[in-house]
């Protein structure tokens, strides 16, 4: 073999690693999915002129079940953010994920069309907020017709998904309750249109998304709306990913497992119990988290001003 072939392979090879090692390592998520008992499949949401590829779970159960659209990370509909979903099946709800890449890939796929995270994050951030919320309509309408399901909707969303579930929360007044997991608010002047109580999930090691806090929770109260956030101290970003990975620190695991459950208590909780709930930011010790290392960093292309205007370190005063 020839000196430039030998060179031209040996290029090649380092290109493939390289390649490999830009992406989230989540075989432990699609492992995980691979053995679940619970149907899943993917469907083609048509509205407009624009179809959406969505994930949709069903748990195992003899009712009629209420409806989750879960909204992915800038990471796109990754394993994990399926294995979510799954989860989430798995506790009796029916779960609608979009891939709200689709057709931005290249030659028109979605999410898996892409060679690398780098290329995902930059065209999630590139994303029109009119599609995206469309494309959340196609797959909240979508879930409420099925005929399993029972009429009750919600929505979840995690890291970029966060900020749209937020944003969702004063589109859609149908839903039962929005739950933000470390996602940027939506403006203070859109906050008086939302009907549903929402319920932020945050991390204490993650200013750039949890310095909003205490100004969304006033402007949350101004505006007469329920907002119940509650801050993971010593979390960070991403603990919901990263608190499940295989090499997963105790206290991001702990961040997880305990985000997990109240979670999975608020969805069993009546909306109307909580309807009027308002307060200020609980701390750890109200509902316990400990992460370490914060997680992959993840963005919203709409962080508004209350980032700009909150000291954070009052927030580990309260």
């Amino acid at each position: 073999m020839s000196r430039s072939a030998t060179g031209f392979f040996a290029a090649l090879s380092l290109l493939f690693v390289f390649a490999a090692a830009s992406l989230p390592a989540q075989d432990w998520a699609k492992a995980a999915l691979e053995k679940s008992p619970r149907h899943r499949e993917y469907v083609p949401l048509k509205h407009g002129d624009r179809t959406v590829q969505a994930f949709v779970v069903y748990p195992e159960v003899s009712h009629k079940a209420p409806v989750i659209v879960l909204i992915h990370e800038i990471f796109g509909l990754s394993d994990w953010a399926k294995e979510m979903a799954d989860e989430l099946a798995a506790q009796g709800y029916i779960v609608v994920a979009p891939d709200l890449l689709t057709g931005a890939g290249p030659n028109g796929g979605g999410t898996d069309a892409f060679a690398g995270q780098d290329q995902v994050t930059r065209a999630v951030s590139g994303l029109p907020a009119d599609q995206v919320t469309a494309d959340l309509d196609a797959a909240a309408d979508y879930g409420k017709r099925l005929p399993s399901a029972d009429g009750t909707l919600y929505v979840a969303g995690f890291c970029w998904g966060g900020g749209k579930s937020f944003a969702f929360a004063t589109h859609r007044h149908d839903l039962s309750a929005a739950f933000v997991f470390y996602g940027t608010p939506p403006p203070d002047a859109d906050l008086k249109n939302i009907t549903a109580p929402v319920y932020g999930f945050y991390a204490g090691n993650d200013a750039r998304i949890t310095a909003t806090v205490p100004a969304t929770t006033a402007a949350m109260k101004a505006a007469g709306k329920a907002y119940d956030p509650v801050i993971y101290d010593g979390a960070g970003h991403g603990f919901m990913r990263a608190g499940q990975a295989p090499d997963a620190s105790d206290a991001n695991k702990k961040a997880y497992d305990d985000s997990f459950k109240r979670m999975v208590t608020l969805l069993a909780k009546p909306a109307a119990a909580t309807a009027n709930r308002l307060q200020m930011p609980a701390r750890g010790n109200a509902t316990p988290a400990k992460a370490a290392a914060a997680a992959a960093d993840c963005h919203d292309e709409n962080q508004n001003a209350h980032s700009a205007t909150v000291d954070f370190a009052a927030i580990m005063k309260m």
